[in-house]
C-alpha cells in the first residue's frame, strides 16, 4: 500500500544573528505528515538551505498538502547513513593538564557507569561559530546540521578567546533551546571548546540539565576543533572509570579519514 506523503508551502523571512536577512516566497519542503507544526517547518526550511547563524524565522501563508516527496535536503526522505569508522588521522582535542584547563566530563553520571559505546568512535559533526562574534549557540546554528546519532562538537573559539576561563562571563555557551533541540533530535554526545556548556551567569545550568536528563554525555574544555572538517569524522573521549567520581578528565580526540 502506498503511503501518502506531504509537503508544505510558505513564505519566509529570515534574520541572521550576525546581520542581514533572507526572504523566500512560495517555498516548498517535504514534511513528515499533515500534523507538522510551524516550528518544525521552519526547522526543515533552515536545514534544506543549510543556513547558519539564523536569529529568527517568520513563516506566513503556511499550507500543508498531500504530494510525493521531492527529496528536500535534510528532510524526511533524506537521511544519510552514518559513516563507518576506519583508519585516518588522529587529532588531539585535549588540553594538557599543566595548562590548568582539564578536558573532560562535568559532574554527572558515574564515569564507571558510562559505557565506551557512548563516548568512543562516535560519528561526529561540527557546529562552527568561531570568528563570528556570536556567543550563544542556538537552534539557528544547529538546525542545518544532521545530528541524529552523532556527537555534536561546538566550535566556538572559546579555547582561544578567553572563554577557557571558568569565570569568563563572555564565554560562548549552548542555549537552553539549543540543548532541547539536540535532545529532541537524538544527539549522542555534545562537546564544547569553552569551560562550561552553560552561560556562566546562569546558575540554573539549563543546557547541562536538559542533556543529562536525556542521557546525553557532555564534554567541556575541548581544544583544536579548528582542525576538523564539518562532518565525516569520529569522536572519542574515554574517561578513567573511577567509581563515584564527580567531574572527571578524559582524553578526547578525533579520527579524520585520510
Amino acid at each position: 500500500m502506498r503511503v501518502t506523503e506531504y509537503r508544505a508551502q510558505f513564505d519566509a523571512v529570515v534574520t541572521f544573528s550576525n546581520g542581514g536577512g533572507l526572504r523566500a516566497d512560495g517555498f516548498r519542503v517535504d514534511v513528515p505528515g499533515p500534523g507538522v507544526t510551524e516550528d518544525e517547518v521552519a526547522g526543515l526550511f533552515i536545514a534544506s538551505l543549510s543556513l547558519l547563524l539564523v536569529g529568527s524565522v517568520e513563516l506566513r501563508n503556511l499550507t500543508v498538502f498531500a504530494e510525493p516527496h521531492k527529496g528536500t535536503h535534510a528532510g524526511p526522505s533524506d537521511r544519510p547513513a552514518a559513516p563507518v569508522p576506519g583508519r585516518g588521522r588522529i587529532v588531539d582535542l585535549s588540553h594538557p593538564i599543566a595548562d590548568g584547563r582539564v578536558t573532560g566530563y562535568p559532574d554527572g553520571p558515574d564515569p564507571a557507569a558510562l559505557p565506551l559505546a557512548a563516548c568512543v568512535d562516535l560519528p561526529a559533526v561540527l557546529a562552527r561559530t568561531a570568528g563570528t562574534g556570536v556567543r550563544a549557540v542556538g537552534v539557528g546554528t544547529l538546525a542545518a546540521i544532521e545530528v541524529t546519532g552523532r556527537a555534536v562538537l561546538l566550535h566556538t573559539g572559546g579555547d582561544t578567546s578567553g572563554g577557557e576561563s571558568a569565570d569568563a562571563t563572555d564565554a560562548p555557551y549552548l542555549t537552553e533551546d539549543g540543548a532541547r533541540w539536540l535532545a529532541d533530535h537524538g544527539a549522542r554526545l555534545v562537546g564544547i571548546d569553552a569551560a562550561s556548556i552553560d552561560a556562566i551567569e546562569d546558575g540554573r545550568r539549563p543546557a547541562r540539565s536538559i542533556l543529562r536528563a536525556a542521557g546525553i554525555p557532555v564534554v567541556e574544555h575541548l581544544t583544536g576543533l579548528a582542525q576538523l572538517p564539518p562532518t565525516g569524522f569520529w569522536f572519542s573521549a574515554a574517561p578513567i572509570p573511577f567509581a563515584g567520581a564527580g567531574p572527571f578528565p578524559a582524553r578526547a580526540y578525533a579520527t579524520v579519514p585520510a
